[in-house]
């Protein structure tokens, strides 16, 4: 495959999946720079290893390499994963009917929740970002993380249950 080729492939494939990418390295990092870095590393990796690429599932196998970069770093930099919280935009909901209360509330709301899903355990944060906000199947989570379905069913319920729990003595806990 020529460069060109190569380059028109991945732009069909891999680009348009970039915004799930960049989800998935924010929740990992917690941190809006770290998950930039993240990202561009890892699609310099996609597009170095693409020619190996034989599936339909582009985005699942970016999520996939975007993972494993994490991963690869969190090792090498041992002890030191990023606890900077990251900024509201990811859980913030835009509404231009709403007035400055509602906008404060879902904004709060917003918060807490982001808060909760960042105090989740590593293992648990990605099968839930995976699934809740990326919207994969427990087999394409499954496939991403190199784990059994089984394993990501129970990851999502005990996710689930620490998230109820935290949430439970909030404003939130009411509607669960």
């Amino acid at each position: 495959m020529d460069i060109p080729d190569k380059l028109a492939r991945f732009e069909r494939t891999i680009m348009p999946c970039l915004d799930a990418a960049h989800n998935l390295a924010r929740w990992l990092t917690r941190n809006d720079h770290d998950a930039e870095d993240l990202v561009q590393e890892a699609m310099l990796r996609a597009f170095r290893y693409f020619e190996s690429f034989r599936g339909e599932r582009g985005r699942q196998w970016l999520l996939t390499i975007v993972r494993s970069t994490f991963y690869t770093r969190l090792e090498k930099n041992r002890g030191n994963e990023l606890h900077e919280p990251m900024n509201g935009e990811a859980l913030e909901i835009a509404s231009y009917e709403a007035g400055p209360e509602e906008m404060a509330q879902r904004h709060e709301t917003a918060l807490v929740l982001r808060n909760a899903i960042e105090e989740l355990p590593l293992e648990f944060r990605e099968v839930l970002v995976l699934r809740e906000f990326e919207g994969c199947s427990y087999r394409e989570i499954a496939d991403t993380v190199n784990v059994p379905i089984g394993t990501v069913m129970s990851r999502l319920a005990r996710a689930r249950e620490h998230l109820r729990l935290r949430l439970a003595t909030t404003e939130m806990g009411a509607h669960l």
